[in-house]
This record gives C-alpha cells, structure tokens and sequence, in this order.
C-alpha cells in the first residue's frame, strides 16, 4: 500500500498545517491526552470537545476542563463552540481567546437531538441568517480564524450544503469541514462524499472531507474522489489512532498497543484524578482491544481494577507479552 499522501500540508487564515490528516472533535473522547495521542502518531490538526457557549458565559467547571489542560505540542488547535443564540456564541468565543487558540470553530453540523433541537449545531443550518451573524461579528472582532464544521443539511428535503458553504465564506470564513451526512442520518447510512466534492469546487476557502473514513484505503479514496484538501477522521481513531500514521489496525502489534494504552493512560493519571482517568479510560481500552473480542464477563473484570498498575497488567497478560 502506497502510504503517501496526495497533498503535504494545506492553510488556512494565517495558520499553516503541516499534514493533511485532523482529528475530529469527538464530545467525551477528545481530550487532551487523547488529542496528544493522535498528534505522535501523525494528526496535523485538533479541536476540543465541542464546548457549550452557556458553560462558557457561566464559568462552569465542564468548559475549563476542555481548555485549561492544553499542551504546547497540540497547537495548533481550535476551540469548538456552540449555541443557538449568536450573542452566546460570539460572546463565549471571545471569553475563550484568553486561553490562547489557534482558530475558532463554529459547530453547525452536531445531530445530537438535545443540542440540534434547540437551534444548535446542525439546528443552525435551518437558519443562515444566525450564521451570517456569527461569522460577521467574529471576524470582525477577533484576529484569530473562525472556521466551521457543517452537515449537509437538516435532512434529504433540506440539503443546503452549497448555500450554507458560501454564505460561510462570503461572510469571512476561513475554511469548512463537511461531514458528508444530514441531520436526520445521524451517523448511519453512506457519507455523502459527492456533496464534498461539490463543496469544493463551489468555494475557495480549504475543504475538510468527514465520513466513512474508517483505513488507509479511504483516506485515499477520499482525496481522490473529493479533491478536499484535507479529511477529518472521527470515530474509526477511537480504535485506530494508527491510522493518521496511515496505518489499519491489523498491521499493529499487540506491544505496541500496550505501548500506547501505557503513555495514553499515564497522561490521563496527570490529567485527572486516578478513580476519574481509569472511568474515562474505559472506553478508549474497549476499543483497543477490539481485535481480542472480548466477552461480557472478561471485560467487568478488567475494568474492575481500581489502580492504574493493576489495569496495566491485566492488559499485558491479555495480549499475551
């Protein structure tokens, strides 16, 4: 398999992106030590977990720990915000700029019926005229890029892609990352790489193609079929953070897995309290070990370990090192 890329580094605004491969912003997975996982093995770019402009307004504990954690080597990074309300979101973005990112990103494309259903994420794309709004009075405030991540639109009858990815541009934004579905798909059904494609022929700021990129077979498919400048991968990184090395997951050795779990879970411990890091560890291990097809009853005892150690060595004896 050819591992090179079509394309070795893209910009936008004034930031230069060394690398075509970004790690999507995934609410509960990407955090700092996840982001720093995927920036070894080769991710160009990060944002944060999407970030609630009202937890923003009212200081709350959940946004400061989504920020006040950040690594110098995870820049550049975007801070992902959302709301419905433009006064939120535009207030909240500039509240943010005090812990020092990179770009701004606006989240229009979030399916989650708690957020879209109430004019958020995706929710937006029924109304540009908020969009507009946001953009123009980010742009004209803060010096940093705003950027946005979209959806086709809010479902087949609505697919707005096209006006939305103009309207995005015309008021001054910096470049658009497309997840290739509606709303109403959620995550289900095919990614709509065709509609990406169209996206970037119709504008001239940078296009992120998002969806149904799961190996190395379709980050090249993705470049080749959309001619995007760079692609977004999301949820196949949760069990494949190889994969920004342009590497699947069978061609991973099982030393190297536990060589990753170790430096994952040792960032985690510094992050949070042990009892916390090894409760949010467990998804990210249950992916991991994914090829090792573990039972029910196998894995509550596995994470029935109440010390990072004690996990770590039930681990290396699984896989058998």
């Amino acid at each position: 398999m050819d591992k090179k890329l079509p394309l070795s580094s893209f910009r936008f605004g004034n930031i230069e992106v060394n690398g075509t491969l970004v790690a999507a912003p995934m609410d509960g997975i990407s955090d700092s030590a996840f982001r720093r996982i995927l920036r070894k093995q080769g991710a160009a770019l990060c944002y944060t977990e999407f970030i609630n402009a009202q937890d923003v307004l009212n200081d709350s504990i959940l946004f400061q720990r989504k920020v006040a954690s950040i690594r110098e080597e995870e820049h550049p990074i975007g801070f992902q915000v959302y709301d419905a309300d433009p006064d939120a979101v535009v207030t909240a973005a500039q509240k943010l700029t005090r812990f020092q990112p990179d770009f701004i990103d606006i989240n229009i494309g979030c399916s989650v019926a708690r957020v879209a259903n109430r004019g958020a994420g995706a929710g937006l794309l029924l109304e540009p005229d908020k969009i507009a709004e946001i953009f123009d009075r980010l742009t004209d405030t803060l010096s940093i890029p705003i950027t946005a991540k979209i959806r086709l639109g809010w479902d087949e009858s609505h697919s707005n892609y096209l006006e939305i990815s103009h309207l995005i541009e015309a008021h001054g934004g910096a470049m658009i990352a497309v997840h290739g579905r509606t709303r109403q798909q959620g995550f289900q059904g095919k990614a709509n790489w065709d509609a990406i494609r169209e996206i970037k022929k119709d504008i001239s700021i940078p296009v992120i193609g998002n969806g149904d990129v799961k190996c190395v077979d379709d980050i090249h498919a993705m470049f080749s079929e959309t001619k995007c400048d760079a692609i977004m991968i999301g949820r196949a990184a949760i069990a494949n953070p190889w994969l920004f090395a342009m590497r699947d997951r069978h061609e991973i050795s099982n030393a190297e897995v536990y060589a990753l779990i170790r430096e994952q879970l040792a960032m985690m411990v510094s992050d949070y309290e042990e009892e916390t890091a090894l409760l949010l560890f467990r998804k990210f291990v249950n992916h991991y070990l994914i090829p090792l097809h573990l039972n029910r009853a196998q894995k509550t005892v596995l994470f029935d370990h109440r010390t990072s150690q004690s996990l770590l060595k039930a681990i290396e004896k699984l896989l058998e090192l």
